[in-house]
């Protein structure tokens, strides 16, 4: 599982070693790290760091002197390394000594020939995109140089991943101790490239963001066992589709299917349900006892009532889509039994009273913020989906989607699958975070372009592979 930590976790982590450890000792470890991952990517390019053109940006603070002592080890493995810095009169003293004694050299604008550039702006401590003079800098970077950014692309919020400016776009982010928010979430992990973290040591509490990975998934996945039944395994309800919208309603039974409930129950309309069993056989018809509840895709207008009904029960609920309209967070709250939201950033800002542009600003924010409100998991939906749960602090990043699944449909089976794995005994959190990793996963398998139905059929390949990497 990856982990990741606010900026003031870090840096009290930070200060609680340096404390431990010979003054510049941590730098230097930072720096070692840094030029190893620099060193590896001009081997791969170039066959070797030796007669590499290394350019350094340098900022004021400790970030840059990151990079000064990182392209002093890259200028005595033989590269020509040189720093461009922001500002020339407050640049990290120990670093620029070191990188001079090296070969190294200063100038004011960056050099037209280059193999690697290295961003050590700003990193962490950044805030609000980037000043006019680091713009420039950046700006100035030859066409196609790739551009390797120091613990955090320059511009980047580490603790929420908003950009809210000019901001460096790195092939490889090299960061230290920890992963940052920023990195894991979008519009900021965008930014980010590959991300390698370098351990420096750091002794961490809980995190503030976790990403699963393939053996968390498959840790979390219902198992049957040799005493199991269908009943035993859990039944899905599903209320979705409307005569307007059958696609809907066969779109998250074919989710629901594949999820590892023992059985699908669809409640709807007449119409829907013959598109339903023409398709999948398989499904109940009708009212009857269930573990949980899908309620809203393709509902349309004027069934508030029916979610109502199904939020007032006993039973776990995930509302999705037409079913997210009008909910009372009060109502929410005070439900005992699992509840999970799944809004995409429109739906999700109609529930917060703001705007849609400030959820995709600020999607940390704002799924924490739904989580609190409604007493409730919640899954955001978007280029980087997130999942909260209102009794708990840590909020999941999914790894593993990609924009082919900007299509019409997908969301209706992510949310029978989600609700599949919460007929099977997962928490809402869990059955949030692993249903988008299992859907994800399967949108990887079938490429792109690809159809809604398509991420269904290959729920099951992506269910193995969490089990056989």
């Amino acid at each position: 599982m990856r982990t990741a930590y606010s900026v003031e976790t870090v840096r009290g982590a930070e200060r609680e070693l340096m404390a431990r450890l010979p003054e510049g000792a941590l730098m230097q470890r930072a720096a070692a790290g840094l030029a190893a991952a620099c060193a590896g990517l001009l081997r791969r390019a170039r066959g070797g760091v030796y007669g590499a053109r290394v350019v350094l940006l340098v900022g004021p603070g400790d970030n840059g002197g990151d990079a000064l002592y990182a392209g002093a080890r890259l200028a005595r493995r033989g590269a020509g390394v040189t720093a461009v810095p922001m500002d020339p009169e407050r640049m990290h003293p120990g670093g620029l000594a070191a990188l001079r004694a090296a070969g190294g050299r200063v100038e004011r604008a960056v050099p037209r020939r280059a193999d690697l550039v290295l961003d050590g702006l700003l990193g962490i401590g950044g805030k609000g995109g980037l000043r006019p003079a680091a713009a420039a800098l950046v700006e100035s970077v030859p066409p196609g140089v790739p551009v390797v950014a120091v613990d955090l692309p320059s511009g980047v919020d580490a603790d929420t991943g908003e950009v809210a400016g000019p901001a460096v776009t790195a092939e490889v982010t090299v960061t230290f101790g920890a992963y940052k928010p920023g990195l894991l979430i979008d519009p900021g992990a965008s930014r980010a490239g590959a991300v390698h973290l370098v351990d420096i040591g750091l002794e961490l509490p809980s995190p503030q963001v976790q990403a699963l990975q393939h053996a968390d998934v498959a840790r979390l996945l219902p198992e049957p066992t040799a005493t199991s039944d269908k009943y035993r395994r859990g039944v899905v309800g599903i209320v979705a589709g409307s005569a307007r919208y059958p696609g809907a309603a066969v779109l998250a039974v074919a989710g629901a299917l594949r999820g590892g409930a023992g059985a699908v129950r669809y409640v709807g309309p007449a119409a829907a349900q013959e598109a339903v069993l023409a398709r999948y056989p398989e499904t109940l018809i009708g009212p009857g006892r269930v573990q949980a509840w899908v309620v809203g895709p393709g509902l349309g207008e004027g069934r508030a009532g029916e979610v109502a009904e199904l939020l007032a029960g006993d039973t776990a609920v995930l509302v999705d889509a037409d079913g997210l309209r009008g909910l009372d967070p009060a109502a929410l709250r005070a439900r005992t039994a699992p509840t999970l939201l799944t809004p995409h950033a429109g739906e999700a800002a109609a529930l917060l009273g703001v705007e849609r542009k400030t959820v995709e600003a600020g999607r940390l924010d704002a799924v924490r913020t739904l989580a609190r409100r409604y007493g409730a998991a919640v899954l955001l939906k978007g280029s980087t989906t997130l999942v909260a749960s209102g009794a708990e602090g840590t909020v999941r990043v999914n790894p593993t989607g990609t924009p082919w699944l900007a299509t019409a449909g997908s969301g209706d089976v992510l949310s029978g699958l989600a609700g599949s794995l919460l007929a099977g005994g997962l928490s809402g959190a869990d059955a949030g975070a692993v249903g988008a990793y299992l859907h994800g996963l399967a949108a990887r398998r079938v490429g792109g372009p690809l159809l809604a139905h398509q991420v269904a059929e290959a729920l099951p390949e992506a269910w193995r592979d969490t089990r056989h990497p």
